[in-house]
């Protein structure tokens, strides 16, 4: 098979999230187009990584999700010859969860050195893709995390079975952010007796005077653990880093049929049209209020779940964005 029609896809982690939805789905389109694609797993070694960058010189392309090039890894690069350069990130990859506002310096500057040598970047979000511009990218497309709806039974009865359960899904480091909004969760408590906050996590999170069902997250479980909810939240402080965030959790939430009140940070205000799909909240009191509303109107909960699981089948479906994402790689390749 000629150069061209080969990408060698770099990636730290190919069993996360972000590889799964983003990168992996589109490995067997590609190669429906005769773009045959390879996935390394990028060691920590910068000695070892040079090996590994090596073998791009046997393919025509290199897809580089999320890890951005370090002076060595630019070195080693350059040092394979003209080769196509895509990368992709969802999410903001120049800042430390320990410091939200400020961008890392060494981290920006690895950031900068990435756009300044991509042929296209793929970003999650239009708010990362003005980044990528502003930092140097030459093109940039903005193709959001996918998923595959077929997964997600989507909910059918808005009746309450019990208690009113509210839903949270993401990892375990993102459960430890949900700490400064303990006051809120305790204020709904306080407001709608015998509600329950489900965490679906691979940590746990406990709020007084709010029952919290603490499920460890599994792949076989997650969208029945969803559809069993009532409504999705998704809280966010209003930081550069949480901008920066894709909102990969709304778009399951809306899959699953459920209504959703987010914060309107980042993504969070695009994906949740207020008043169509869910609400927003940003301070205590409009929390309260939005859920007290929800819970007290099954006709509307039911009328948001089906417009956002309409509106993910029509744009967020891996089956609406193969298309676009297997032609921008075949332009880059071409």
């Amino acid at each position: 098979m000629a150069a061209e029609q080969r990408l060698l896809v770099l990636t730290r982690d190919r069993a996360g999230a972000s590889f799964r939805h983003r990168i992996e789905p589109y490995l067997e389109p590609l190669a429906g187009r005769g773009i045959a694609s390879e996935v390394i797993e990028l060691v920590r070694s910068p000695l070892v990584r040079r090996g590994q960058w090596r073998q791009a010189r046997e393919f025509g392309g290199v897809l580089m999700h999320r890890k951005t090039l370090t002076t060595w890894d630019a070195w080693a690069l350059e040092s394979i010859g003209a080769r196509r350069l895509i990368y992709d990130f969802d999410d903001a990859v120049m800042y430390q969860s320990s410091a939200p506002a400020e961008p890392h310096p060494a981290r920006l500057r690895r950031f900068q050195r990435t756009m300044a040598r991509a042929d296209l970047v793929v970003a999650g979000s239009p708010i990362l893709a003005e980044w990528a511009q502003r930092e140097g990218a030459r093109r940039v497309a903005v193709v959001p995390t996918g998923l595959d709806v077929r997964r997600f039974r989507p909910k059918t009865n808005y009746e309450f079975a019990g208690p009113l359960r509210l839903v949270w899904i993401g990892s375990g480091a993102a459960v430890k952010h949900l700490d400064e909004f303990r006051p809120m969760f305790e204020a709904i408590g306080r407001a709608i007796p015998g509600a329950v906050l489900r965490i679906v996590a691979d940590a746990k999170l406990y709020a007084a005077g709010l029952t919290v069902e603490n499920l460890s997250w599994n792949s076989q479980t997650e969208a029945r653990l969803l559809t069993e909810a009532d409504v999705g939240i998704s809280p966010l402080p209003d930081t550069p880093l949480a901008r920066g965030k894709c909102g990969f959790r709304v778009l399951e939430y809306m899959a699953a049929g459920l209504p959703v009140v987010a914060s309107p940070v980042g993504t969070g205000a695009d994906y949740v049209v207020r008043g169509v799909t869910g609400l927003h909240a940003k301070t205590t009191r409009e929390w309260v209020a939005a859920i007290k509303r929800l819970a007290g109107d099954a006709a509307l909960r039911e009328r948001f779940g089906r417009a956002g699981r309409m509106r993910i089948c029509g744009e967020y479906d891996f089956s609406a964005l193969i298309p676009k994402v297997t032609n921008l790689f075949g332009e880059v390749l071409a």
